[in-house]
């Protein structure tokens, strides 16, 4: 990737590669207003209207069975199985409905980055962003593998079993079971062709929430990636700026250009505080939700539930991280604006360039920020908060089941006898 930025510059469709992608993939087009080809553009609009009418279908039969199951106490363990799946598929479709209301925004959004992105590799050499792409792409590989192999296991993982069972170890029957626990108004399993049809409509329902539930993240990343770099590269000129006293028109010009700069990267985080507010108080939510009940499916279940149980903990918490880590670094790099104004040499200025940058300064100690309504702005704090929790959780855990701890001593005294005797 650094030889590739050496040779030549980085458009801001190549920043935007992953979330587009990812997102056409489910039928979404996020540039639909560019295209040339209406009838391409429709055929993607009626694959993601039908494939987002049967993955509500499928959750209302979660919902359905979540229902049944609460009613006796017998399979009440059967509802806490399936309602962290619940809670994940419901952030995803708002996290889908958050994009189509907001989708002016959105696109008013995107097209205002990419025209202050920069163009040529020494601008852009200036800006770091080879610094800032790098850390976007490691975040963005190390989310997309977590969430999708979130919905890969629920989904493959009975149809694999079933098959390794079948073939290999002498099973007279295949067993026709389902990923997800869902309610159906028919026989899903009693004839294979109906059971195959089912089973792989339930896994294009498993991926188009997967991918709703990550292009919506990553877009956040990206968008932020960028306003980061764009505060920082004003904290940059600023500091540099020599502030000479013989050229006040010069100095007053360049200030003006950087309060321009500022006030429209302030403008574009409030672009996506109103996109995002509520679909993160939602994810915050359902994380916490989730979190409880996977803990509680843990320590209740056999070791390849729990294996496939650890995958979806693992996504909630970096998935919760990730927003807080992002958050985190927005409210950084748009407070470091007013350091960076501050170290300048102002006192060789004149009077007014001192009056607008002391403005600036004061605007700068209101950093932009993520803000969930009734929450505090997203941060890293956010996140230790939440994390206090689940530690909290696993400790109440490890206290009220003390045969975890046992059979984790069990197993490790036997792996290591094992290899000793080996």
């Amino acid at each position: 990737m650094s030889n590739a930025l050496v040779e030549t510059p980085r458009s801001f469709g190549d920043m935007m590669r992953a979330p587009v992608r990812l997102y056409r993939t489910i039928g979404e087009d996020i540039y639909a207003h560019r295209s040339t080809n209406p009838l391409n553009s429709l055929l993607l609009k009626i694959y993601l209207y039908a494939g987002f009418l049967n993955f509500n279908l499928l959750v209302c039969g979660e919902l359905v069975f979540f229902y049944k199951s609460m009613q006796d106490f017998e399979t009440v363990r059967l509802a806490i199985a399936v309602a962290p799946c619940i809670g994940f598929s419901l952030v995803a479709d708002f996290k889908q409905f958050t994009m189509a209301l907001h989708k002016r925004t959105l696109t008013r959004l995107l097209d205002e980055l990419e025209e202050l992105h920069p163009k040529t590799l020494a601008q852009q050499q200036a800006y770091k962003m080879e610094q800032f792409e790098r850390t976007m792409k490691r975040v963005i590989g190390i989310f997309t593998f977590l969430c999708l192999a979130y919905t890969t296991t629920f989904t493959l993982y009975p149809a694999v079993k079933a098959t390794i069972k079948y073939n290999f170890l002498g099973y007279e029957t295949f067993d026709r079971n389902f990923g997800f626990l869902i309610w159906f108004p028919y026989d899903a399993t009693t004839r294979n062709w109906v059971y195959w049809i089912t089973y792989w409509d339930i896994a294009h329902g498993a991926y188009l929430a997967g991918i709703a539930f990550l292009c919506a993240d990553l877009l956040l990343v990206v968008v932020i990636t960028q306003l980061c770099m764009h505060f920082n590269y004003i904290a940059t000129r600023l500091e540099e700026h020599p502030c000479h006293n013989d050229r006040d028109a010069e100095n007053l010009q360049f200030l003006a250009s950087m309060i321009k700069y500022h006030d429209k990267c302030l403008t574009l985080c409030e672009h996506v505080n109103q996109m995002y507010s509520f679909s993160l108080l939602l994810n915050f939510l359902m994380a916490s939700m989730q979190i409880c009940f996977i803990a509680f499916q843990v320590t209740e279940s056999t070791i390849e539930v729990i294996l496939i149980y650890c995958i979806f903990l693992m996504t909630s918490m970096v998935q919760v991280f990730l927003v807080c880590y992002y958050g985190d670094a927005l409210i950084a790099a748009s407070l470091r604006v007013g350091d960076a104004a501050y170290n300048q040499n102002w006192f060789q200025c004149s009077k007014t360039y001192c009056i607008l940058l002391k403005m600036m300064i004061m605007r700068s100690q209101k950093p932009a920020m993520i803000r969930p309504p009734t929450f505090p702005p997203i941060s890293l704090v956010t996140y230790m908060k939440v994390s206090s929790c689940l530690y909290c959780l696993i400790l109440l855990i490890l206290l009220c089941f003390p045969q975890v701890i046992s059979m984790s001593y069990q197993f490790f005294a036997l792996l290591r006898t094992t290899y000793y005797r080996n």
